[in-house]
């Protein structure tokens, strides 16, 4: 157990600093690839409902089991190997660099209020329409997907390496990737990507209400509310997403830093309402998407130490 928490602290250490070079080989990429030809084979006819639980079952287990088969061969081989590979395998399935990179791609042209190149890198990293947002929106946005992404990207692969290892984090990246790609309400995907969907769900459900938990307790409270204030709130909130997880991010988000979450958007030019959360203490601005890396970085922090010190306690690290 102290190998894979040293494995553990080492890919954390690695993703904050380096995090994924783009040009370098990536495993996503190639769970992509076999998603897409599963899909193409499988999508089609009466049977779709059925094979998208077979995509899942067997895309998340051959991930599984080779990242088990590679990380055994190299702790086999010697210790140090062990660790290292694991280390890297752990590192190249979290996103606090690129997340924290994305952000702020969008923020650094937001404060210089060069407004068509932050909407434009904007529409890099959502699904909404960016024309035209202004200064609020546009960082809205931006909150938003930080925050969903606390924990889709950085705590909850965190948490399923902590019970499994690297193999365990690799096949909630693989069902995250799955969900990504088909888990869709849409002609399409409705029978196909259900099982996806609703895997990840259920993979994301305990982790994205610890890291809600730990922004509320971790991270300053801009209106000073109490904690029992922020967690009332936060409760009140988070059920009103579309999303059963994320929800329980963005509401933390708005609780703490005291603006408000949801509203209107535009996809393709049709307009969606998603309910509003928090309490509109200050209006929407740049500023806002420094804080929330902020509230990504030391929650990461956070969510690792409750777990060692969980695993000091249950006599398991």
């Amino acid at each position: 157990m102290m190998a894979h928490i040293i494995a553990i602290a080492l890919g954390l250490t690695i993703d904050r600093i380096v995090g994924d070079p783009p040009n370098w080989p990536h495993p996503v990429r190639w769970i992509g690839t076999a998603i897409s030809t599963l899909t193409r084979r499988w999508n089609k006819g009466a049977n779709a409902y059925r094979n998208g639980f077979l995509l899942v079952g067997t895309i998340a287990l051959t991930v599984f089991l080779i990242v088990y088969l590679v990380v055994a061969l190299a702790y086999s081989l010697n210790l140090f190997v062990g660790i290292v590979l694991e280390a890297l395998l752990i590192a190249s399935g979290l996103a606090q660099k690129s997340l924290k990179d994305a952000a702020m791609d969008v923020y650094t042209p937001l404060i210089d209020k060069d407004m068509v190149l932050a909407r434009e890198k904007l529409s890099w990293i959502v699904g909404r329409d960016t024309a035209g947002l202004n200064e609020s929106e546009i960082t809205r946005g931006v909150v938003e997907t930080v925050s969903e992404n606390t924990s889709d990207g950085v705590t909850a692969p965190l948490f399923w390496a902590f019970l499994l290892g690297a193999p365990g984090l690799w096949l909630y990246k693989a069902v995250n990737t799955l969900d990504s790609m088909v888990g869709y309400h849409n002609e399409e995907f409705e029978k196909f990507g259900f099982a996806s969907a609703k895997t990840d769900d259920v993979l994301n459900f305990i982790p994205s209400r610890l890291t809600g938990f730990l922004i509320l307790i971790m991270t300053e409270n801009k209106q000073a509310l109490s904690l029992h204030q922020r967690f009332t709130k936060w409760l009140q909130d988070a059920p009103k997403h579309p999303s059963p997880n994320s929800g329980w991010l963005e509401a933390a988000t708005a609780v703490q830093l005291g603006i408000e979450l949801g509203g209107v958007n535009r996809y393709r030019g049709v307009e969606t309402y998603r309910a509003r959360m928090g309490i509109p203490i200050y209006p929407l601005e740049a500023r806002h998407i420094h804080d929330t890396v902020g509230h990504m970085q030391r929650v990461t922090i956070g969510f690792f130490i409750l777990f060692v010190l969980g695993g000091v306690l249950l006599g398991i690290a």
